[in-house]
C-alpha cells in the first residue's frame, strides 16, 4: 500500500488544461504555492531565488494511457509516456523546475509552474546543480 498526501496546493490564473503550457518555460504565469500548516517547519529554509523541483499529482490526468503522439502531434509517432512527458500515464506526478520568488509565511510565490490551480503537491526538493530535471 503506498499513501500519498498533498503537502500543499497550487495557485494560478491557469484553469484550462488546454490553455496552460506545456512546460513552465512555455510562458506559465507566477503561481502561488500554498502549503497546509502542518508542513510549515519544513518551509523554513526556503528563500527568494532558489531553485526547487515540485512534484505534483496531476489529478485530471488520465491514468489509463499507455502511449501518446508527443506533444498531440499526431504527425509524430506513438510513442509509450514513459519516453514523453506527458501528463497522462498511469501515475501522473508532474515534476516542474520553478524558481522562488518570494516566501510569505506558507505561501510561496513561483515562476515556471504551469500546473493549474488546485493542482495537489507532493513534495518540494532543492535542484541540486549539476543535475537537470527538465
Amino acid at each position: 500500500m503506498i499513501e500519498l498526501r498533498p503537502v500543499a496546493w497550487v495557485e494560478s490564473a491557469l484553469t484550462d488544461l488546454a490553455e496552460a503550457p506545456r512546460q513552465g518555460d512555455e510562458g506559465a504565469p507566477e503561481a502561488a504555492i500554498r502549503f497546509a500548516p502542518e508542513v510549515a517547519d519544513a518551509l523554513r529554509d526556503l528563500r527568494a531565488g532558489d531553485q526547487v523541483v515540485v512534484l505534483t499529482w496531476l489529478h485530471l490526468a488520465d491514468r489509463g494511457v499507455l502511449a501518446v503522439h508527443p506533444r498531440g502531434d499526431a504527425t509524430r509517432p506513438l510513442t509509450g509516456v514513459f519516453s514523453t512527458r506527458s501528463p497522462d500515464r498511469p501515475n501522473p506526478i508532474g515534476l516542474h523546475q520553478v524558481t522562488i520568488v518570494a516566501v510569505d509565511d506558507l505561501r510561496v510565490r513561483v515562476s515556471g509552474l504551469e500546473a493549474i490551480d488546485g493542482t495537489p503537491i507532493l513534495d518540494v526538493k532543492p535542484v541540486l546543480a549539476g543535475i537537470a530535471s527538465r
